[in-house]
């Protein structure tokens, strides 16, 4: 039940702008320096973050970070660490537009999980909106055209591994509270990612320590925000208004980074999008 609508679809919209601000960030700081080392650096904050809530939770900390799902944690971990390193390093061979219009195919991927994975019933309507959305990506790549490149493939493999994550993510969270979900991936990624960003440390110019700051700060910033926004409405009621951060990585990218919305990624994008919208509606009406 809402607690506040319209105060909840004012938190996703922030939410997804601070995303969009963080994905800005990370362009620069990884075409700058090497990709593992900056969400390194991103994970070590976040880690702390999450950290900090268990630390604050009323039943306490062991009992607030406690599950009977350790694997599905650390599989998880693993495909969110691999899902925001494919998704960086492509904003830095393909852009900040191209990279998201492709990635926007992630909510029709987890559609098309749930039937097999999640036993959710599967309708032709589902399906044809997955269809749609698949014909939108090859829009966008455009592959056997000339102008297809394969790190058009990193968002897209990045979208199929988080549709992965949040089908294990619904799994895990069935039978369980929904805090060992989000402070597990943030602690296992940090290590892990530790392990891959340390061999590749960078000097840091002075100059751009102010940037990555401001880029760990969204990263934490965009997380609360998304919490908060969870506490005042329900998950599916405001999904819709996810896909603005699609509006506001464009303005970024043309603004900042003079990228260009070419018409056939337009085109795509806005196919993607559709579908989504569409499946979306689907999962509102009545069985």
């Amino acid at each position: 039940m809402s607690r506040n609508a319209r105060l909840g679809i004012w938190l996703m919209i922030a939410a997804v702008a601070t995303f969009a601000a963080q994905d800005g960030f990370s362009r620069y700081l990884a075409e700058t320096y090497n990709t593992p080392m900056i969400i390194m650096v991103r994970y070590w904050v976040f880690a702390g973050f999450v950290t900090l809530l268990a630390l604050r939770r009323p039943e306490g900390f062991r009992a607030a970070v406690a599950s009977r799902r350790p694997p599905a944690h650390v599989a998880r971990a693993v495909l969110l660490v691999g899902e925001i390193c494919f998704i960086v390093y492509g904003y830095t061979r393909i852009g900040l537009i191209e990279s998201h219009a492709v990635f926007a195919i992630c909510p029709l991927l987890i559609a098309a999980l749930s039937g097999p994975l999640l036993g959710e019933r599967m309708i032709w309507q589902r399906w044809a909106a997955i269809a749609a959305g698949l014909v939108g990506v090859i829009i966008i790549l455009r592959p056997g055209m000339g102008v297809f490149s394969p790190a058009a493939l990193l968002p897209l493999a990045a979208a199929m591994m988080f549709a992965v994550y949040s089908i294990l993510t619904r799994l895990t969270t069935r039978d369980e509270p929904t805090f060992p979900a989000f402070f597990w991936p943030g602690v296992i990624g940090a290590v892990l990612m530790t392990a891959f960003g340390l061999p590749n440390w960078q000097p840091i110019a002075t100059a751009d320590w102010p940037l990555l700051l401001c880029y760990c700060g969204l990263s934490v910033l965009s997380h609360w925000l998304l919490l908060k926004c969870y506490e005042q409405i329900e998950a599916a009621r405001v999904q819709p208004y996810a896909y603005l951060q699609i509006v506001f990585v464009t303005l970024i990218g043309i603004l900042v980074y003079d990228e260009t919305l070419a018409p056939l990624v337009a085109l795509g994008a806005g196919l993607i999008i559709a579908a989504g919208l569409y499946a979306l509606s689907l999962e509102r009406r009545p069985a």
